[in-house]
């Protein structure tokens, strides 16, 4: 930490000391920089942060000018004032913008924001209050008591204190729960959902910030430049711009920023030759992404990963037990009246009731396709039935969005594994943790000591799951770089960190050796015992069988027997669809 903060202050007292040894271009060089730099945060929060593709920050960047020169020159309103303004007024649009991401996601979003850019740019080039073609000029400077900010090294200043807060904040929201949630949203938006994210939400705030980095930028190249056309922000700039982001490391604000200094230095440099620059960016662009799609930012986490890898491996420690809830509730948490779903003309499950009392461990099986992980879905708000209800807790839940269940006491695993694979085991159980509402994120602007006491709080909630569940070890580690068995133990860990209810598990045998599905087995019970009520769907038949107090066996997507272990064992039925009489089944006297 102390070298982090020896690095930082070095870096600021040489950046406070550049103007006193570059001539006059090179500080207009550095203060487009800067600009593009703000730029590159706001994209790297929207894209790389948020997964949200987004083609649009040039017109943000736009926007942000064109208002401060609209508001300054045809208004007469002093530059300050219409900077406020302009930045209400591109958080507008920015919010208008991020309207098709609640539909539309992956290259679908590009396509409809690169539209929108080029919409922005034909209406400045063609609008009359906007200077047509020839643009805006005669922006008066920004005025501050005592300084002249008319002279670009006085102005080199007020853009470096601009950009230093701002990206101290970017980087305050990637490392709290705001940009865990939206790192989540980008790595699964659906496990996101079930975990509490609000997405659609979390998908406006993305765009929002993006806005606000754009107008900002866009209001210091008003005053910086005071003069404002059409090109400047055209088709062109946005690659570029998408090109130091790539370049430098999308997922990595301080990525983002090297990148915007490194291209922007490279396009200086080969200025007098435009047709090779165009070839060049697209060049470096390419080989980044295939070879390295982490960008410059990621070389550095890899190099480490190399060194962690031929060091001391990291062990997993055994499950510590949950204290028994000896409370007692005989009430129903879950109940399924009549549900159907229709996949056109596949019924997947048809008309199928059932309940659980709080306390229970239930099994579903059946064989493939009967249904059991439709009926998952539908529980948990993924899909939304053709027909009938679910009641959770006392409540009617049907058809209630993921996140909301989640919020309400509802937590699941998935068949197939649904991990945050770029964030760290710790940050997975972290997003589970938060349950903070989305719209609570003025705090980050005007109480962010609350968002810090919070995230320190979590962090110590986020250690007692890792060390109950033997991962503390794995703590820092991606969990895509793990065996498969402690993957499965992460979810399961990031699924009780939730604090559920009632907890959906969705084949956590699969995949596992004998020793690792009894370790499942006292994990299970032991958070059953902790007061969770546990449905799990499985193939393991000895697990359900020794676990289970009752099970509900689907064929077909009908349920076709219903009882205790023994009861559905000896059921003709279930043995014809799916035991089969070559399989042994544990009964009652055998468990």
């Amino acid at each position: 930490m102390r070298i982090k903060i020896a690095v930082v202050a070095g870096l600021g007292v040489l950046a406070w000391l550049l103007p006193y040894t570059i001539d006059s271009y090179a500080i207009h060089v550095v203060n487009v920089i800067i600009i593009f730099a703000l730029l590159a945060v706001g994209l790297g929060l929207a894209m790389g942060v948020a997964g949200q593709v987004n083609l649009a920050q040039v017109a943000f960047f736009g926007v942000g000018a064109y208002a401060t020169a609209i508001l300054t020159t045809r208004a007469g309103l002093g530059f300050w004032f219409a900077a406020v303004l302009a930045i209400v007024i591109t958080v507008v649009i920015g919010l208008l913008v991020g309207t098709p991401a609640l539909r539309v996601q992956s290259h679908y979003l590009g396509i409809v924001t690169l539209g929108l850019a080029l919409a922005f740019t034909n209406w400045v080039t063609n609008a009359q209050i906007a200077g047509g073609a020839e643009g805006i000029s005669a922006i008066p400077a920004p005025e501050l008591p005592g300084v002249d900010l008319s002279s670009e090294y006085l102005f080199y200043y007020l853009e470096l204190i601009v950009f230093a807060l701002a990206l101290a904040f970017g980087l305050f929201v990637v490392r709290t729960g705001l940009g865990r949630r939206m790192r989540a949203m980008r790595d699964d938006s659906l496990a996101a959902g079930a975990l509490g994210a609000e997405v659609p939400l979390l998908r406006m705030t993305a765009f929002l910030l993006a806005s606000v980095y754009g107008g900002v930028a866009g209001v210091l190249y008003a005053g910086l430049i005071r003069f404002v056309a059409p090109e400047s922000f055209g088709i062109a700039n946005m690659f570029l711009l998408l090109g130091m982001v790539i370049i430098g490391g999308r997922q990595s604000l301080i990525g983002c920023v090297t990148g915007a200094v490194a291209l922007y230095l490279v396009r200086e440099l080969l200025s007098d030759h435009p047709t090779y620059a165009q070839i060049g960016y697209g060049a470096v662009v390419v080989l980044v992404v295939v070879f390295a799609p982490t960008g410059l930012a990621g070389i550095p986490p890899r190099l480490r990963a190399l060194r962690r890898s031929s060091g001391t491996a990291a062990r997993l420690q055994p499950f510590q037990a949950y204290e028994t809830d000896v409370s007692s509730d005989d009430a129903t948490i879950l109940a399924i009246d009549g549900i159907s779903k229709h996949f056109r003309g596949l019924k997947a499950l048809d008309d199928v009731s059932l309940s659980v009392a709080t306390g229970e461990i239930r099994g579903i099986v059946g064989p493939n396709g009967s249904g059991k992980t439709t009926l998952f879905n539908v529980i948990s708000g993924l899909y939304k039935p053709t027909a009938g209800r679910v009641e959770f807790g006392g409540r009617d839940m049907t058809n209630v969005t993921p996140y909301r269940l989640s919020r309400a006491g509802l937590s699941r695993t998935f068949q197939n594994l649904r991990l945050f694979g770029d964030l760290t085991v710790r940050e997975n159980v972290l997003v589970a943790l938060d349950r903070s509402r989305t719209l609570d994120s003025w705090q980050y602007v005007l109480a962010p000591w609350l968002v810090s006491a919070r995230d320190r709080r979590l962090r110590a909630e986020a250690g007692a799951v890792l060390d109950r569940f033997g991962l503390v070890e794995f703590a820092g580690q991606a969990p895509k770089a793990l065996p498969y068995g402690i993957q499965r133990r992460v979810e399961i860990a990031r699924a009780v960190a939730a604090r559920p209810g009632l907890l959906l598990l969705d084949e956590p045998a699969a995949g596992l050796n004998g020793e690792e599905v009894r370790q499942l087995g006292e994990m299970v019970r032991s958070i059953r015992d902790s007061g969770v009520t546990v449905v799990l769907i499985e193939h393991n038949m000895g697990l359900v069988m020794s676990l289970c107090e009752k099970v509900t066996v689907l064929a077909g997507g009908r349920i076709i027997a219903e009882g205790t272990p023994a009861h559905v064992a000896a059921t003709p039925a279930v043995i014809e669809a799916y035991l089969g009489d070559v399989m042994e089944i544990p009964t009652e006297a055998t468990r």
